[in-house]
């Protein structure tokens, strides 16, 4: 840690050499910060210095044009123009594109309108929009080139991205359906629709109120999955991240309103609205249980973006709302959250993030930087985009959760690329013309997703690692810059621990890779965090070659959670046991205790938090896996590898659920697991249950014990029906049995809006139980079935009925044998059972025609004919008992053939951490060149065999950041055939 710490202090341009003798590096030149030559002793790499000129600057604007309308079989209502934008027209052909849907087309032109304005502008500066269908990209692609003075060109750029409506979304609102509609006369509610006009307007949304879809759900302990109708209705929301994100939320208020509930709101500062909220939201959940109240706060991140929709008001970024049963209440949330507020004491942190990373950031990274926010309790501000601002401030209540989320944002800046293409003695005849030079960049983003910016003859490109590589290959193919000399650089940033792990022991890995590829390699720009990796070289193949060197020595690790009690045994006397580990698969292990992650009493999430990490280069990456099994393995089982399960609870439920939090917390201690509940901004059912991976599915049987649920079968009235229910033998005999036996109560009353097909009347079996007791549905029923056919009664079922599950039998097959002596079995029952519906054929044909009498999308004319057919099954399905792990973070690295270590024999505590089998020539460069990176298969290698590949997985502590495309933290893989 001492070494890190002098980083800081070091010249600003150094390289790995410094400080070495001739004797110790391998024959290679030394290589100091006032005199850079390459291994074959060519002259300095430096930038041709032309004549002044207009730069070319392309850039893509993600439209989301991929984003398809709703079915319009399923629109029950839609806001102005809505219909008209969001579907194509009745007369259009089936095989129309997304991106053809009047909105996209429209967003679009305004575009060009825009650009061609700026065009015509007195200004020196030309914009122009190319839009292309590349084959490898779902979708369509626009870009914008722009032409002119340095300063007008990120001016320009400026406007045009804060004036376009970028990366469309859908969101989406559950709501039941008798808030919104009269249900009996089959009509919506003119309120409710007047509303939603109204909010569409207000916010520059499109908003469509849809009818019931299919939802899986999980019940019970043994975790069956059922797909079912879910009885609420949906509210779409169609817009912009912030638009979409403001109306969702008024959304919410409006249906707290109908509700009965009371809305109020408070105002404070921006920046300390996530520090009030706590870790995980811990602070607001606590007043919400406390007060039986609901707290809307803004998006953390609105000060980064400054669209908003013509006609359309942005929502107060200091505004939060508070609805709650009564005003008492609402004035207790406040006070507690102004006692808080009072009480808080915030550190401020600044760090320097280059202006194009930022950007990619705010463009395609904020999901990550929400989760990066709301887990440690920080407050993240960013520059408006395209500002060119470089300073972004965190705050928080310590420095160590301010450190935290430095050190995960560095992480995600890792992720981006920076390249640099000098021509430095082109062909005159070859020279392209503006022309050309828009054309070029235009498909060299369409094609890479980077940016490009062309000036002097030199090529500066910015993205994702993926988009620059794919950038660097497109650009090879240019038939003037391959004719002329050129020099190529690629920035790589990576957190200053992992420094001498890429390097190795007196930098043997580096110079190894400069030997073999061609290729110069300096460390630069040493900051408080990270350090730049500038791999240089004179040829594209020589550049590919050694930045898929260098990538493969980057650091490929996973994380996870072991309890601290079991590090001393897994650690074993003097280490003998985690360094057998380490040198049986050559990967580096580090434990973390409680006093190493801020000392002892703080909070519980501190203590589940991945205290074990496995670290090794990308090219050995498949043994991660192998040495995690074997730590767990010396771990008991009820503190075994933490898992994640989800568990999907109505939203409104919630709130009566964190009304009992004492006993949640109770549940958590007890199964040492963690109920995480979804924000109140998100609106979403599902609860997220973390834990040992044998505790887990005990804690979600437990938690659903909160949860309750009921079923309702509904039989024709008949005179020994009646009689039946009304005897003292079922209210004293079979009611008691089963509640003891099947954990399920019944009660008895009539509805006189249920009606039999005939208008005979009915009587109504209200069946209530707990979500974990809902298998135990259909045995109650089959015993109550039982006890009907011992009193000679036959009940005729209208409504509710459950399907025996499908036969393992070869009875299905008995069809095609003529037998009076084989039984077949009855056609299953249509049924509106919410715990195991099967949804059938009559269901598909009835989802097809649920809304075949809605002529005109929005209107509600025919509701009642949707409203009376309300029968419902679904099929059950069964999935896995343990669900698959969304936080044991795994490794997305994708490793080619493993190499030997360039220091054979070192004791696997050293500088890099690990040893590599020996191979020969580890760095051909037909093995370099040769994979293709299609195998994925994952098998245990032999001696002297090449690593096998495997699939991308996740990693939390990877300083090697994911691809451009991946929504998991990780490393991308080492470059294998044409970059892509």
């Amino acid at each position: 840690m001492n070494k890190l710490a002098n980083m800081r202090h070091w010249p600003e341009r150094m390289s790995p050499n410094f400080g070495m003798s001739r004797a110790n590096n391998m024959g290679m030149p030394a290589i100091n910060p006032h005199h850079k030559v390459t291994p074959q002793g060519a002259p300095p790499i430096t930038a041709p210095q032309p004549a002044d000129g207009p730069i070319h600057y392309s850039f893509n604007v993600p439209f989301a044009s991929d984003l398809a309308g709703p079915d319009t079989e399923d629109i029950l209502h839609a806001t102005a123009h809505a219909v008209l934008r969001w579907t194509h027209p009745e007369d259009a052909p089936d095989d129309i594109p997304v991106y053809e849907l009047p909105v996209h087309a429209q967003n679009l032109a305004e575009l060009r309108r825009l650009c061609k304005d700026i065009t015509g502008s007195p200004l020196a500066i030309e914009a122009h929009v190319m839009s292309t269908t590349p084959k490898h990209i779902r979708g369509q692609v626009t870009t914008v080139c722009l032409s002119g003075s340095s300063e007008m060109v990120y001016q320009t750029r400026e406007t045009i991205l804060n004036d376009t409506p970028l990366s469309l979304r859908c969101t989406t609102v559950d709501v039941d359906g008798h808030l919104v509609a009269n249900l009996n006369e089959g009509v919506l509610n003119k309120g409710v629709t007047d509303f939603l006009d109204e909010l569409s307007e207000y916010c520059g949304v499109d908003i469509f109120l849809l009818g019931p879809k299919l939802t899986p759900v999980i019940d019970g302990l043994n975790g069956d999955v059922e797909l079912r109708r879910d009885q609420r209705w949906r509210v779409a929301i169609y817009g912009d991240v912030l638009s979409s994100e403001h109306a969702k939320t008024r959304v919410l208020i409006h249906i707290d309103r109908l509700l009965g509930r009371i809305v109020d709101a408070t105002k404070f500062d921006l920046s300390l609205q996530q520090i009030l909220c706590g870790r995980n939201r811990k602070n607001i959940k606590v007043i919400e249980s406390a007060t039986n109240t609901a707290i809307y706060f803004p998006p953390p991140f609105s000060q980064a973006y400054r669209y908003c929709p013509p006609n359309a008001k942005r929502r107060d970024p200091q505004e939060v709302f508070i609805t709650g049963e009564n005003p008492q209440a609402i004035e207790q949330a406040k006070y507690k959250v102004h006692d808080i507020l009072q009480r808080l004491r915030i550190f401020v942190k600044d760090v320097q993030i280059p202006a194009a990373k930022i950007d990619s950031i705010l463009l395609s990274r904020m999901d990550k930087v929400k989760r990066i926010i709301e887990t440690n309790g920080t407050y993240i501000m960013f520059p408006p985009l395209a500002s060119r601002g470089t300073t972004v401030r965190v705050q928080a209540v310590e420095n160590l959760h301010i450190e935290r989320s430095v050190k995960e944002l560095m992480a995600l800046v890792g992720q981006f690329y920076t390249a640099t293409w000098w021509i430095s003695q082109p062909e005159t005849r070859q020279l392209p013309s503006p022309h050309d030079i828009k054309t070029m960049l235009g498909d060299i983003c369409a094609n890479s997703d980077a940016d490009v910016a062309f000036d002097k003859l030199n090529f500066t490109i910015t993205g994702s690692d993926e988009a620059v590589k794919a950038a660097l290959m497109v650009i090879s193919k240019i038939k003037f810059v391959a004719h002329s000399q050129y020099q190529i650089r690629v920035k790589i940033e990576l957190a200053n621990e992992h420094k001498e792990f890429v390097s190795g022991k007196k930098n043997g890995k580096i110079n190894k890779i400069m030997g073999q590829s061609s290729v110069q390699i300096m460390f630069d720009n040493f900051g408080e965090y990270n350090f730049n990796i500038d791999v240089l070289a004179q040829t594209y193949d020589s550049m590919k070659q050694g930045l898929s060197m260098v990538e493969q020595e980057m650091p490929a690790s996973i994380s996870f959670h072991v309890p601290d009690q079991y590090h001393k045994r897994i650690i074993g006397i003097g280490g003998q046991h985690i360094q057998r580990i380490m040198k049986k698969h050559s990967v580096f292990v580090k434990f973390s205790n409680a006093m190493d992650r801020g000392g002892m009493g703080r909070e519980d999430d501190d203590s589940r938090v991945d205290n074990v990490i496995c670290r090794t280069p990308a090219r050995n990456a498949q043994n991660l896996e192998l040495v995690k099994s074997e730590i767990l393995e010396m771990v008991d089982r009820v503190d075994s590898e933490f898992t994640s399960q989800i568990v999907n609870v109505d939203r409104l439920y919630h709130r009566q659920l964190l009304a009992r939090l004492p006993d949640i917390e109770e549940l958590e201690k007890k199964w040492n697991c963690k109920i995480v509940f979804p924000s109140t901004e998100q609106a979403s059912d599902e609860v997220t249950v973390t834990g040992p991976q044998w505790q887990v599915p005990m804690c979600v049987d437990a938690f659903l014990g909160m949860v309750p649920d009921r079923h309702e079968v509904v039989m024709e009235r008949s005179p020994a029906l009646v009689k039946f229910l009304e005897s003292p033998e079922f209210s004293l005999n079979i009611v008691p049995k089963l509640k003891n036996q099947h954990e399920v109560e019944v009660t008895v009353h009539e509805n006189s809006e249920e009606r039999a097909e005939d208008g005979a009347t009915t009587v109504t079996i209200l069946w209530t139980f707990t979500r974990n007791n809902a298998g135990g549905l259909r045995d109650a029923m089959d015993f109550l079935q039982g006890q009907l056919a011992t009193f000679g009664i036959e009940p005729i079922l209208i409504k509710g009925a459950i399907p025996r599950p499908k036969s393992d039998t070869f009875e299905e097959s008995l069809q095609y044998f003529d037998s009076k002596l084989l039984q077949h079995a009855p056609a299953p029952v249509s049924t509106d059972s919410p715990t195991k519906p099967s949804f059938g054929d009559e269901v598909a044909r009835e989802r097809s025609t649920i809304f075949d009498r809605l002529r005109k999308p929005g209107s509600m004319s025919s509701i009642s004919s949707f409203l009376d057919r309300r029968k419902n099954s679904s099929h059950s399905a069964t999935n896995s008992f343990f669900k698959g792990s969304s936080n044991v973070s795994k490794s997305s690295l994708i490793s080619i053939e493993s190499t030997r270590s360039f220091n054979a024999g070192r004791d696997p505590w050293n500088d890099s951490g690990v040893n590599l089998a020996d191979e020969e020539n580890p760095w051909s460069a037909t093995r370099a060149q040769g994979s293709n990176g299609n195998d994925h298969n994952l098998t245990v290698p032999q001696p002297g065999d090449a690593t096998p590949r495997h699939n991308t997985r996740q990693s939390a502590d990877s300083g090697r950041p994911s691809t451009s495309h991946s929504t998991n933290s990780g490393y991308p893989g080492p470059l294998s055939g044409p970059f892509r």
